[in-house]
């Protein structure tokens, strides 16, 4: 329009111009709209930041005198007209302006007079330097004249605060923004300073600081008034007449959209079809609804305050998310926005800018959620805390009475629903049983008064609720979004208000959410709290916003301007209505009289003088007077109305209407179609059937609705159904079932089950002790379904997991053996669970399983559900107290919906939650599975693809049919009715397609399309296969009576049709078995071969392949699997009335399905993809139209001709044209022909395309329909994709070609094709099961070109048909891209916690959805977690409760099988360790068999002892690799390749042994009895230890050594200190005249190193509990992880410098470290007086990996019997032998499972080598060390030094030690690695050594360890002469070194007195001398006798002390040397590496 009329006033009456311009903008059909005020102001707004999409369009005006007149009259109407100009911005005038100013020029520049000099001038404080900020002066006491007012000034240097000054109130206007006098007078608040009489002075003063001319217009913005609280806080703004009266008061419109500003971007990208697919119907600019386009952009309305709100810019695009922080538009305004300041961008953004693409929800019924709230609330749900303080007028006695007119139901043909709103509704008299009351609508009210309460903790606020009359107006904006079929949401209206509250309070939640506010709370897991109402159409936005409160007066004028762009749908009655008795009396005169036949909404208001608002909301439209009335019922109250109508013949007429709707009566039709003649003769029109008879009385489901009673009586009348042959031919080649094996991500699962337990155990809660169970018991819990049952029965007998956990053979374990480890949740559970509670109590060994599988069945809680009604059994067994503390007993909740157990009270833990993991990650198959998961999501996913077949979708023509009897038939529910057409178009369908009705009565049109195509393909499935295989087809039906009807209807009209053996038709009742016809079951028993005469089917998943209908019945799912057969899942008559998302999700999850990973539809298939339904038996079109025109709108022009459709908008299921590959297929079920739709159909569907209607025909031939310009070839099928079994799609003749759109594609015909992928084989087995769980059938086909149509479909998800409703929620979207049905109620038990809630996020994990739940959900009342809160704490979590979830159908109970599985197996391995089992080598049998002592002895004589001759073989299997030890008579065997010794441990033989009572443990153990042990004492804190040095000399190292001790509090007994907490001076040794029965008198060393987790220092059970002194001796870099994990144990830290020593050196210093202990006690005894000799000189050295011990009993019949023995048994034997002081060396022998191999009769005691568990006397052996250097076999090289120093040496026989086989640290496990790299590289023997001062690669390995490993593996090098000859042995002087197994050493001592073996005549082949000290002579060398040739290996520290060693013993004089033969190990100077010398015999 752009300024025609600049400067000019038009004639008309503002109103009319007003009126006029918004009906006309907002019922226009144009994408471009007409600016609303282009007649009343001129000027062009400014443009603000916006993402495009229209251009051209501007919106220009300035208000006119007149509007600025009228504006007085109202105050937020209109909305100004969003309007996109070329560039991309909207045009929105939302700034103040000068009064008067018309002038277009630009602003003059305007340059503030200088502040006096040395006066203040920072921002926010006066000249003087006063604060004048409102934050700061709000709790001051402040002087304020009489007649001033004060005002908050904007300061646009302060854009967040306002300044606080007084100003005369005859200078500001009234709240009409009148009678404001010219000029300014005002005073300071801050100095006082009075008297200011300009206002460019007074802003001077204040330091505004402006660039414009100040006015205070610009700057005077609010009232300020103190609050309840006495605090000063910002009011109303200031009405400026022709600014924000302008401006803001007409910154809105009343387009039906109702926009706010931050939602322009993705509403204005509504306008364009091509961004938003899904907003518009293609080729039309209409709203589907009848409304006209979105594009007016009005402000939130308040009631009170508002935030200025601007766009924010969106650079990605229509539809894209956009999360911009901040504003586009920052610069400069023109002229005539000269008031724009920074604090309008920054105010405008809303706390989550990001937006989603509109899409379908912009079509979509809203439906019913509870009747405005969520089927499960109460009428009176209102939560407690809006109860309190609400602002609402509370109940009073109503003053009047309205009359509910006489035959109101019966005229209207309506039920109203008033909903209570604000105010007390009057009594209602008359018959008072047609009208509902509802108070739903009240208690939303309620509820958004609390939005404001959670910051009032944070003190004063100026956040106010919102007022009565906002709400009013946003629910009457709500309604007139509402579409003609929809119904509203309490979620909507909620976040409406909640919206409105925080975008009016913005700047104001912004402060308080700093620290945590309710919307930060909502965020805690990555929430984003969006703007973007939940689930509305994406054009449904917030009512204007405004500046003004909304005042009374002004209510009903707005009210109805608002609900005047609906036209009839919202009837607002405000203008004289003094009452709300008066509203509803004229409301009901209307609806007599007819007045409100198109209108669905009434809203009284009543506004009265000095009274509060009162209103209320009657809903008269028929269909949501009908929603709202059924949703008010619960589901059971629900069924029970549906039972009363059936049983009281009220759905009679019913029946007969859609029996007569037929050319010609049905029953008529089926009678004489009866093809039997020796049937009695069919019902006559008088006689009434049988199941209408049942109808008017029908009994109670468990009698005679059974379809066994059923089947019974239609075999009455029925001949016995043929015999199926089953001869060869009949068979087929393609049926094979496998039983699966679990699948890889089951196994995951099951493995994620038992980490879980695990963590638990593993805890320091300490309330699973896994280590003390020895097996695994377990109850499944299943829901009363006796199929559910009977499933996982089978699942579990087949899975294995009985055998395993009772270690049975499969045969032995029978089905009903199974049958009693699961348990249905009925009154017979209760005696199961208290004989399993018994059980546990008596077992505390067993740890007992309880499953509870479908957990979200029955949450009831047992004291609100009554004992008849089989609820509340769940929560009365497993919440039970005997269940809750019995410690050995774990629950295991397993769901695919566990909303309604994530609440606030919940009592699982979410670390002990368990989500079932997504297989695919970017489309890359984590789990390597076969067959890949189809869902819900993917369900969904295939109604937006576009490009194929919808496998989700509505019968239009099914809802059509449904909606008109509904109006019909008023008083019955919609359930009834909608079952009955359905049955009635499966009967209508079952009589077309079987032929036997004459084509002339055209009974196509009295069924869809959906349902003829669904009983084609069962009929045609099981005639295609020549074993008849079929389909099933789901049929659910809630209700259990209905579900009867149907079966017996059904079942008749199969009967009459003669259809009897093609298709069976099953009745599922849960509360009955499954009962299918005898010939249907010898069909099953022979495809898979079962030759059980008794053997009936009782799973569904047994129903495999079989052609069914299946009616499922019952209020929901209980758990029932189906087969994969399952082709079609119709849930065209289920409850729209309960919109939960538990509810919703589990009828969805029945058609949920795993198809193999190779066959799964891809995501965006391609032109020339394999469609997954495009196969001969799928519809090629679909009902959803609007969808579908919008995904395929923009395909190419060529393409758009004019194709044929059928307004069914479906098609048939095509026969095979050529009959010579499959000869018996049934040509009949074709229709004939196609007749047009009603009219009123054909002109609804004429606004959106169609799909080509396919229709096949075997005699007709192939007529292809197209236009002139069409080519051929975009019809036909490419050759390449034909099969011999498909026929081209054909078309039928041409009545309709205009029905479709001129742009309608042929990229929206669907080519079928066949499926080309070829299946293996599989081998056919018996069982079989559907493929969910470990016991799980998975057909397979075999072929590419399949005949059976079994084997087709087997891989390709079911079709599921849904009630539009349902369809239009669950497709739609809310602002988070989730589907519409996630922001639903999760469960009817739980309720939301607040309003004031996040939505969920796409982004969330399910642990963060969990999260989500547990914080927005409380349980009610009658939830069984509503009791579990507990006083002082913010959880009350039961420690062994479970979670898994996993979507329906994904296999969740053969992961949990598994799981006990795997459980027991664990618990078994936790009792059983891997032994060394190996037999003692290098032993030869005494020859004479000579016993010492007798069998029976006790303890070893030392006199016998000493006449036994010592034994120098080494027995140990450990050391088969060493030198052996040459002792005389002896001849050892060097077959056999030697292995090497650091691969010894790993080929060594072990045994599986079961943990005794007395074993050793690892950290990993704790249970109850070692609490104490561990350091769990509560007389000391946890970790509380200290460290105590200790320091002594020794003369063979040559300094002083400090060692230090960790000493926990608790050990500290053990130890002498100086003074408490003082030196330690010695650790307490025992007298040995002591003895105590509970107590071992030798301290205990262990040396440990890299084993802090896995060494067994664990002692208690091995000691039995007795006193004992544990040491562990560790290495200094490891004394900080030891202390962590063993707090308790007292701990030796070695010297830093033996970090890098071997196990010699810890036994060293632990031998010295004992003798001078040993000393330093017999001191202290002796300074007390007692004996110095008595004190105890024994010690223990014993290996970290020592397990169990085992005593061996000699038994005069059995021989020797070993059994296991505590250690405190032995030692405390050792420690009473009589002798024991003469010994210096004690020990016990290895254990081994065979004995002492050649020897029958042991010795009881022996003399010979000890290993691993010893008993030293640090007295007898002080003379004697160990060598402190060594690294291996230095308990070899002891031994032999010990005995020859004279010493015994004793190893007791009848005691053996078990050693564990640990793989992890020891001091085996030194890495040889170089020293320029820490990482270990290869490094061979060969380079160990090097040659003195040469170049060589230095190893960073100690030097000893290097040489050992070159002597052992160089040994043919270093010594031929001896490999293999062990009768020349090497002599090696003072120590044993391993030189290989193939060389034998002697060891001789030089030692004065030493015990030697003789040597005369002996010759050795080499002498190996090391370290040799003052000892070794000349002389004493020269008693040896060498072979000519024998090698000498000289070693020594360096190369000085090695040639004075050869020197000293003048060894050159035998010896020859050359300078080669010097050697030195590889190690840099540093590292001191050793030398030796190398040397031939002359």
């Amino acid at each position: 329009m752009g300024n025609s009329y600049a400067g000019q006033l038009r004639t008309t009456r503002f109103d009319e111009v007003l009126r006029n311009s918004i009906e006309a903008s907002l019922r226009s059909n144009t994408v471009v709209p007409r600016p609303v005020f282009s007649q009343l102001y001129l000027e062009t707004e400014q443009p603000l930041a916006h993402d495009g999409g229209l251009h051209g369009c501007k919106a220009e005006g300035v208000i006119t005198s007149l509007a600025k007149e009228c504006m007085s009259y109202f105050v937020v109407c209109v909305c100004v007209c969003v309007c996109v100009c070329p560039t991309g911005r909207t045009e929105n005038d939302d700034e103040d302006d000068e009064v008067g100013s018309e002038s277009n020029s630009p602003p003059i520049p305007y340059q503030m007079k200088p502040p006096p000099e040395g006066c203040c001038t920072i921002d926010g404080f006066c000249q003087t330097g006063r604060d004048l900020r409102l934050s700061s002066l709000a709790s001051d006491p402040l002087d304020v004249p009489p007649e001033f007012m004060l005002v908050g000034v904007k300061s646009p240097s302060l854009p967040e605060t306002l300044l606080v000054c007084a100003v005369d109130r005859r200078f500001l206007p009234d709240e009409k923004g009148h009678n404001a006098l010219l000029g300014f007078f005002g005073n300071c608040m801050g100095c006082g300073e009075k008297g200011f009489r300009y206002f460019t002075e007074f802003s001077n003063h204040i330091n505004l600081k402006l660039n414009t001319q100040p006015k205070k217009q610009k700057h005077l913005k609010y009232h300020l008034y103190r609050n309840n609280q006495g605090v000063l806080v910002k009011g109303a703004p200031i009405c400026w007449r022709g600014h924000d009266g302008r401006s803001r008061q007409m910154g809105s419109s009343l387009s039906e959209s109702h926009v706010t500003s931050d939602e322009q971007k993705a509403n204005i990208a509504l306008a364009h079809p091509t961004h938003t697919p899904g907003s518009y119907t293609a080729g039309s600019n209409v709203d589907p609804f009848g409304l006209p386009q979105i594009t007016d952009v009005p402000h939130s309305l308040t009631n009170g305050n508002a935030a200025v709100t601007q766009p924010p810019s969106n650079p990605s695009g229509p539809g894209r998310p956009s999360a911009k922080g901040s504003h586009a538009n920052t610069g400069p305004p023109k002229k005539r926005h000269k008031g724009w300041s920074p604090e309008s961008s920054a105010n405008s953004l809303p706390e989550s800018t990001a937006k989603t693409p509109p899409s379908s929800s912009a079509l979509s019924t809203l439906s019913v959620s509870s009747v405005i709230t969520n089927g499960a609330r109460s009428e009176t749900a209102a939560p407690l805390s809006s109860l309190q303080g609400s602002s609402l007028t509370p109940p009073s006695p109503p003053a009047l009475s309205v009359t509910i007119p006489d035959q109101l139901l019966h005229t209207c043909r309506l039920q109203p629903v008033i909903f209570k709103g604000h105010g007390p509704l009057p009594q209602l008299t008359g018959n008072a049983n047609e009208v509902l009351l509802s108070s739903l609508l009240q208690s939303c009210y309620l509820s958004s008064q609390t939005l404001p309460r959670v910051y009032q903790h944070y003190g004063p606020s100026p956040i106010q609720p919102l007022s009565t009359e906002m709400q009013i107006l946003l629910t009457i904006y709500y309604l007139v979004q509402l579409g003609p079929d929809q119904v509203p949401l309490i979620e909507d209206l909620e976040q409406i208000f909640m919206r409105s509250w925080r975008e009016s309070h913005l700047s104001e939640i912004r402060q308080y959410q700093q620290p945590q506010t309710p919307a930060s709370q909502g965020r805690p897991y990555g929430i984003e709290t969006t703007t973007m109402l939940p689930g509305l159409p994406q054009h449904f936005s917030l009512p204007p916003q405004s500046q003004q409160p909304l005042t009374p007066s002004q209510l009903p004028w707005l009210a109805q301007l608002a609900a005047s762009s609906c036209g009839e749908g919202v009837v607002v009655l405000g203008e004289k209505i003094g009452s709300l008795a008066q509203g509803l009396q004229q409301m009901f005169s209307r609806l007599m009289e007819g007045r409100l036949e198109n209108t669905n909404y009434v809203v009284i208001i009543v506004t009265t003088l000095g009274q509060e608002t009162q209103s209320c909301v009657v809903v008269t439209g028929k269909h949501q007077c009908r929603a709202l009335a059924e949703s008010m019922y619960s589901p059971k109250e629900g069924l029970k109305e549906i039972n009363q109508q059936l049983s009281t013949g009220v759905a009679q007429d019913l029946i007969h209407y859609c029996n007569s709707q037929q050319d010609g009566d049905l029953d008529s039709l089926l009678d004489g179609a009866t093809v039997d003649s020796s049937e009695p003769s069919p019902l006559s029109s008088s006689q009434e059937s049988a199941e209408e008879r049942s109808l008017k009385t029908t009994p109670s489901p468990k009698d005679t609705n059974s379809p066994k009673n059923s089947h019974k009586q239609c075999s009455k009348d029925l001949p016995s159904p043929k015999e199926r042959a089953s001869s060869p031919k009949d068979t087929c080649s393609e049926y094979s079932v496998e039983w699966r094996e679990v699948r890889p991500i089951q196994l995951a699962v099951a493995r994620k089950l038992l980490s879980h337990v695990c963590a638990i155990a593993d805890s320091s809660t300490q309330n699973l002790d896994l280590g003390s169970f020895d097996r695994v018991s377990f109850l499944i819990l299943v829901p009363s379904s006796e199929v559910t049952f009977q499933q996982t029965v089978l699942q579990l007998w087949k899975s294995g997991v009985l055998q395993e956990l009772g270690g049975l053979d499969q045969k032995c374990v029978s089905q009903r053996e199974a049958e009693r480890y699961v348990v249905k949740m009925d009154q017979s559970a209760q005696a199961r669970i208290d004989s399993l509670v018994q059980e546990a109590q008596s077992n505390s060994y067993t740890l007992y399983i309880l499953v509870h599988d479908h957990a979200h069945c029955d949450i009831n809680s047992a004291s609100h559900s009554s004992s008849d009604s089989g609820l509340g059994l769940v929560d009365q067994l497993l919440n039970s107290r005997q269940v809750r503390d019995a410690p050995n007993v774990l629950i295991l909740h397993v769901t695919s919906f566990p909303f309604a157990l994530q609440t606030q009270y919940t009592r699982i833990s979410p670390y002990n939650e368990i989500h079932w993991p997504s297989a695919f990650s970017n489309d890359v198959d984590l789990y390597h599975e076969k067959t890949r998961y189809f869902g819900v999501s993917e369900l969904l996913e295939s109604t937006r693809s576009g490009s194929s077949l919808p496998l989700m979708r509505h019968d239009s023509s099914f809802e059509s049919m449904a909606s008109a009897l509904e109006e019909r038939f008023p008083k019955l529910h919609s359930a009834v009715i909608r079952t009955t057409v359905l049955i009635q178009h499966y009967c209508v369908a079952l009589m077309a397609a079987s032929g036997r009705i004459s084509s002339s009565h055209n009974l196509h049109k009295h069924t869809s399309v959906e349902t003829l195509e669904i009983v084609q393909s069962l009929l045609s499935a099981s005639q295609q296969c020549p074993a008849h295989h079929g389909h099933m087809v789901l049929l659910r039906i809630p209700s259990s009576a209905l579900a009867a009807w149907a079966h017996r209807r059904l079942s008749r009209v199969r009967r009459q049709l003669g259809l009897e053996e093609n298709f069976e038709i099953i009745l599922g009742n849960p509360n009955q078995p499954l009962n299918i016809g005898p010939s249907f079951t010898d069909q099953i028993k022979t495809w898979l071969k079962i030759q059980d005469a008794d053997w009936v089917p009782q799973t569904y998943l047994e129903l495999e392949a079989l052609p069914c209908i299946l009616i499922l019945s019952g209020a929901e799912p209980l758990g029932e699997s189906l087969p994969r057969s399952l082709k079609y899942c119709d849930l065209r008559v289920i409850s729209c009335s309960y919109l939960q998302r538990t509810t919703l999700e589990q009828e969805l999850g029945l058609a949920a399905y795993l198809v193999r990973a190779e066959s799964r539809p891809p995501h965006n298939p391609g032109p020339g993809s394999d469609l997954l339904e495009s196969d001969a038996e799928k519809l090629s079109s679909t009902d959803n139209e609007e969808e579908e025109a919008q995904e395929n709108g923009d395909s190419p022009p060529s393409c758009n001709q004019q194709l044929q459709s059928c307004p069914e908008s479906g098609a048939l299921d095509p026969v095979p044209a050529q009959s010579s590959t499959f000869p018996n297929v049934s040509q009949k079920g074709v229709m004939d022909a196609i007749q047009p739709p009603p009219k009123s159909q054909t002109q609804l569907q004429t606004q959106t395309p169609l799909f080509l209607y396919h229709q096949a025909t075997i005699h007709q031939p192939q007529v292809q329909s197209y236009s002139p310009a069409q080519p051929i070839s975009q019809l036909q099928p490419q050759p390449q994709i034909q099969s011999p079994n498909r026929s081209l799609s054909q078309t039928n003749s041409q009545p309709y070609t205009q029905t479709l759109p001129p742009h309608q594609s042929l990229s929206q015909m669907q080519i079928i094709r066949p499926q080309t992928q070829p299946r293996p084989p599989a081998q056919s087995r018996r069982q079989h099961s559907k493929s969910t769980s470990s016991g799980s059938l998975s057909p397979r086909a075999s072929s590419p070109q399949q005949s059976c149509s079994w084997a087709r479909g087997v891989s390709r998800p079911p079709s599921v048909l849904l009630p539009r409703t349902l369809y239009d929620i669950i497709t739609a979207s809310d602002s988070s891209g989730l589907p519409r049905c996630t922001s639903f109620l999760p469960h009817m038990s739980v309720a939301w916690a607040s309003s004031f809630r996040p939505l969920l996020s796409k982004m969330m994990t399910c642990t963060e959805q969990s999260l989500y739940y547990r914080q927005w959900t409380v349980p009610r009342s009658y939830h069984m977690d509503s009791s579990n809160r507990t006083e002082g704490r913010s959880d009350n979590f039961h420690p062994r409760r479970l979670l898994l979830s996993g979507p329906p159908q994904v296999g969740k109970t053969g992961a949990y099988l598994h799981f006990l599985g795997i459980l027991s197996r664990m618990l078994i391995r936790l009792m059983e360790v891997d032994i060394y089992d190996e037999e003692d080598i290098n032993y030869i049998a005494q020859a004479e068999g000579v016993l010492y002592h007798p069998p029976n002895a006790s303890w070893p004589n030392t006199d016998i002892m000493r006449t036994m001759p010592f034994d120098y073989t080494i027995h140990d299997p450990k050391y088969d690799d060493i030198s052996s030890v040459y002792c005389p008579g002896s001849t050892p065997s060097f077959e056999g390749n030697p292995v090497r010794q650091e691969d010894v441990y790993l080929r060594r033989r072990t045994s599986r042994i079961k943990l005794s009572k007395y074993a050793a443990y690892n950290t990993y153990h704790h249970c109850e009895q070692c609490h104490q042990y561990l350091g769990f004492n509560p007389r000391y804190q946890m970790y509380e230890s200290t460290l105590h040095a200790f320091t002594f000399t020794h003369l063979l190292l040559g300094e002083e050594i400090q060692l230090f001790f960790i000493i926990p509090k608790s050990k500290e007994h053990y130890f002498y200190f100086s003074q408490p907490g003082g030196q330690l001076e010695s650790m307490r040794l025992p007298l040995s005249s002591d003895w105590n029965p509970d107590c071992i008198k030798s301290p205990i060393f262990t040396p440990t190193t890299g084993r802090h987790e896995h060494g067994l220092f664990n002692l208690y059970h091995a000691m039995d509990g007795a006193s004992h002194l544990h040491i562990l001796v560790v290495k200094e870099y490891e004394m900080a992880v030891y202390k962590k994990y063993w707090p308790n144990h007292i701990m030796l830290v070695l010297p830093t410098v033996f970090n890098g020593a071997g196990i010699g050196a810890a036994h060293f210093l632990i031998k010295e470290l004992s003798h001078h202990n040993l000393e330093l006690e017999r001191s202290r005894h002796l300074e007390g007086g007692g004996p110095t000799v008595d004190v105890w000189p024994f010690i223990i050295l014993a290996d970290d990996s020592c397990v169990m011990w085992n005593a061996e009993d000699i038994d005069a019949h059995n021989g020797s019997v070993e059994h296991a023995v505590s250690l405190k048994q032995i030692l405390q034997h050792m420690e009473a032998c009589p002798d024991l002081a003469h010994y210096g060396l004690c020990g016990i022998r290895k254990w081994s499972s065979r004995g002492l191999t050649g020897n029958k009769q042991r010795e009881p005691f022996s003399r010979g080598h000890l290993h691993d568990f010893l008993l030293l006397n640090v007295d007898q052996s002080q003379n004697v060390q160990y060598d402190q250097n060594r690294f291996t076999c230095h308990d070899v090289d002891f031994t032999l030094r010990l005995h020859s120093a004279g010493l015994l040496v004793c190893q007791f026989n009848s005691f053996s030690v078990m050693k564990k086989q640990i793989a992890i640290g020891g001091y085996k496990t030194f890495i040889i690695k170089t020293k320029t790299t820490d990482v270990p590289t290869s490094v061979g023997p060969s380079q160990y050594i090097c040659a003195p001062d040469s170049k060589h690669l230095f190893l960073a390995t100690p030097a000893q360890l290097l040489l050992e490993k070159y002597l052992q593996h160089t040994r043919q090098k270093l010594f031929p002469l001896s490999t293999k000859n062990y009768t020349h042995p090497v002599l090696s002087v003072d120590c044993y070194l391993n030189l290989g197994s193939e060389v034998t050493v002697c060891f001789v001592s030089s030692r004065p007195h030493s015990v030697n073996i003789c040597t005369t005549g002996l010759l050795f082949s080499g002498l190996l001398l090391c370290f040799a000290d003052s000892f070794v002579t000349p002389a004493f060398l020269k008693k040896f006798t060498f072979l000519k040739g024998a090698t000498l290996c000289v070693i020594s520290a360096d190369r000085s002390s090695l040639r004075q060693t050869v020197g000293r013993l003048e060894l050159e004089e035998e010896w020859r040397f050359r300078l080669s033969d010097e050697f030195q190990t590889a190690n840099a100077k540093e590292d001191r590496p050793l030398f030796f010398l190398t040397g031939k015999h002359i």
